[in-house]
């Protein structure tokens, strides 16, 4: 990682009282040894460099672990060698898919007869850190997002805590516009640095043209908004290939203010409150291995792509429609929150609801597999998370995509509301 001259000074806990331009010059961050970081926890489904030079199937590189082979494979230790392998696959007309820790990933059993793209570099620049703008970095879009995370708890760039052990690369995160635990990548990003298909060159998209929402963006509606994407439709990877992320924070050893109750319990304090970083990262943790939402080969509930299904938004009738003690959330935009500062605002004339709870209520419970002529079901809903849909060892997508539409059907019966999977199917 380069850092700014001044590098040295890092670290002061406790600098002399400064004024005017030296004021605002003297760094804040803590410039921390890899060694100092917090833990890792797995977060990619394949590691990069493991049979660089042999196409993997969909199952090698996805957290679901199911999916055929693939045309091509590449894992592009530059960015113009990143830049070159889309730019080839366009004008062959070859379909192209942009892959990071394939943790948001169903692949058809019959492959994906395409070019499957990786970025290998792992690179965290820090471009500016003072007492009075804060912290600003760019992290690569191929850097493990678990990782980063570390990096910014250790080296106190506020806000990221609530989003540990998150599985996946830097470049997924504003396409999904991440988030847990009250906390959204939408605080925490300032710009993108993308390639754009349509013309042909690397562009700068700041916050504002990314139009975060709750885990959307414009560079996921590109997919299949043909007016976003330019006049067509993209496929698995849409009309931006995200090769740089900067974010822009403020420097803190605490966290914000806990927003999850839950989250709260555990550490022990009130919503509200603040408290060690390093604290809230082992708390999310605890919550997430409950879940069966942090990476263990062996432990099947796992084998998932998280959370399956958004949250629904609801108008106010759709939700009136809903019984009484079902759950109802105001829709916020993070893209608009200040961490510490300015909370996320409320977007009038939304409500968002429980996917977990309709699923729950519509009769899938922890565990719930469609009948099958073996003994044990291929595929089921985690026994930790009604949420996630699991592989048991040996699924197959045809097993998953049916207990998909069973769990969509069955709650769109019950409470008239179309869940929505998250994970972008390919191959289909």
């Amino acid at each position: 990682m380069s850092l700014p001259p001044d590098a040295g000074r890092f670290g002061l806990s406790a600098p002399e009282p400064l004024s005017g331009t030296e004021a605002c010059t003297t760094p804040m961050s803590v410039h921390s040894d890899p060694a100092d970081w917090p833990a890792p926890v797995p977060a990619l489904a394949r590691p990069l460099g493991a049979d660089a030079d042999a196409a993997p199937t969909l199952a090698e590189l996805t957290t679901l672990r199911v999916g055929g082979p693939v045309g091509g494979y590449v894992e592009a230790r530059t960015e113009a060698e990143l830049i070159d392998a889309v730019r080839q696959a366009d004008a062959a007309g070859t379909p192209l898919l942009v892959i990071g820790g394939g943790s948001n990933i169903l692949g058809a059993d019959a492959g994906f007869d395409g070019m499957v793209v990786r970025d290998a570099r792992q690179e965290v620049n820090l471009s500016a850190d003072d007492r009075c703008g804060g912290v600003e970095f760019t992290a690569t879009a191929g850097t493990t997002w678990d990782d980063l995370v570390r990096e910014a708890i250790a080296n106190q760039w506020g806000g990221f805590a609530p989003l540990s052990g998150i599985p996946g690369t830097v470049g997924a995160a504003p396409v999904q516009n991440i988030g847990a635990y009250g906390a959204e990548v939408a605080e925490l990003l300032a710009s993108v640095r993308a390639w754009d298909r349509v013309a042909g060159r690397p562009v700068h998209l700041p916050l504002a043209r990314l139009h975060l929402s709750y885990r959307d963006s414009a560079l996921k509606r590109s997919l299949s908004d043909a007016a976003i994407g330019g006049g067509r439709t993209w496929g698995p990877t849409g009309r931006w290939v995200v090769l740089a992320v900067t974010f822009a924070v403020r420097s803190a050893s605490l966290s914000a203010p806990i927003a999850y109750a839950q989250l709260a319990d555990i550490l022990g304090v009130e919503v509200g409150e603040r408290v060690d970083a390093r604290a809230v990262r082992e708390a999310v943790l605890e919550l997430r291995r409950s879940k069966g939402m942090v990476l263990d080969g062996a432990d099947h509930d796992t084998w998932s792509a998280g959370s399956f299904f958004t949250n629904p938004i609801l108008t106010p009738a759709q939700a009136d429609a809903l019984p009484d003690d079902a759950p109802r959330f105001p829709v916020t935009d993070h893209s608009r929150a200040v961490a510490g500062t300015r909370q996320a605002p409320v977007v009038e004339g939304l409500v968002k609801t429980s996917a977990a709870w309709l699923i729950d209520h519509a009769g899938f419970g922890k565990g719930f597999a469609l009948p099958t002529a073996g003994a044990e079901p291929t595929a089921s809903l985690s026994t930790k998370h009604v949420l996630a849909l699991t592989n048991r060892g040996h699924a197959r997508a045809a097993d998953l995509t049916g207990l998909r539409d069973a769990v969509v059907t069955g709650v769109r019966e019950r409470f008239g509301v179309t869940l929505v999977p998250e994970p972008v199917h390919v191959g289909f």
